[in-house]
């Protein structure tokens, strides 16, 4: 009862700030917690993580016959860290569904009803994309560890801090998922009517290039193909966002469209 007259007492259902430092704070707990239970999964399956990471460097060393990389864990504790640090990663990445929806829930708290449910299609669109950048990385991985170490002379081995190695193809992954995320950010500010589609069409060369410069910062090798790699995709995702995005400006501008604008001038209208 308590709930339903504070519900009448406040219909619009606005917040002040102090609720609005519960709710991220509660929303940051749940998100945390899913990190958490994702990054014990991530702990069991550990060395599953490390051969498939390490595989690069594996095949490199084999098509030299000898060992030309190998990793070098310097310190007591850092296997322990490294374990710590590469199960949490796993845990993000399994996480994504809880921890995507919590950010976006509180990002746009203040829809309509129409709005919320098109804001579900949004946040059902972010899990498969989020996923799929990660997929894309680990197809592009191999060829940056490859061009990296390519530098590394005929005549010598290259002994590369495990630490340095593994943040570097962390990284290299959750930077690819979450520049698949592009579209359902653009789509979002536009569904929360701050970033319309013609706007967003019409800045697409500063776009495209802020995509090539997010790209380069994001694939460090000297060779294009990477860069490519993650920057097309990127690409492609913001045309579709743009599309998506004036299609829903017509359909909102068309909803909210007086009923009286669309009376002739010589009849009365309901006014």
């Amino acid at each position: 009862m308590a709930l339903l007259g504070r519900k009448n007492a406040n219909p619009e259902a606005r917040m002040s700030l102090g609720d609005h430092f519960r709710e991220f704070r509660n929303r940051a707990l749940v998100a945390a917690l899913a990190i958490a239970i994702g990054s014990a999964v991530g702990w069991m399956v550990y060395e599953h993580l490390v051969t498939f990471l390490t595989r690069p460097l594996v095949e490199l060393s084999k098509e030299r016959n000898s060992e030309f990389v190998k990793l070098n864990y310097a310190g007591i504790t850092s296997a322990f860290t490294l374990h710590l640090k590469i199960a949490m990663w796993l845990g993000v990445i399994l996480a994504s569904p809880v921890w995507l929806w919590q950010i976006w829930a509180f990002l746009v708290p203040g829809l309509t009803k129409k709005e919320k449910k098109v804001a579900r299609l949004f946040v059902a669109a972010a899990v498969p994309l989020f996923l799929a950048g990660c997929y894309a990385a680990t197809w592009a991985l191999p060829k940056a560890v490859e061009v990296l170490l390519g530098f590394t002379p005929d005549d010598a081995a290259n002994l590369p801090n495990a630490g340095e190695y593994f943040t570097f193809c962390t990284r290299f992954i959750l930077a690819f998922g979450i520049a698949f995320l592009l579209p359902v950010f653009l789509v979002g500010l536009n569904t929360a009517r701050i970033l319309p589609g013609r706007i967003m069409l019409k800045g697409w060369r500063i776009a495209i290039i802020l995509i090539f410069v997010f790209a380069a910062m994001m694939t460090p090798t000297p060779d294009a193909w990477t860069m490519l790699a993650l920057a097309l995709p990127m690409v492609g995702l913001y045309y579709l966002a743009c599309g998506f995005s004036i299609v829903m400006d017509k359909r909102r501008a068309k909803r909210d469209r007086p009923d009286w604008m669309d009376v002739p001038d010589d009849q009365a209208s309901a006014l």
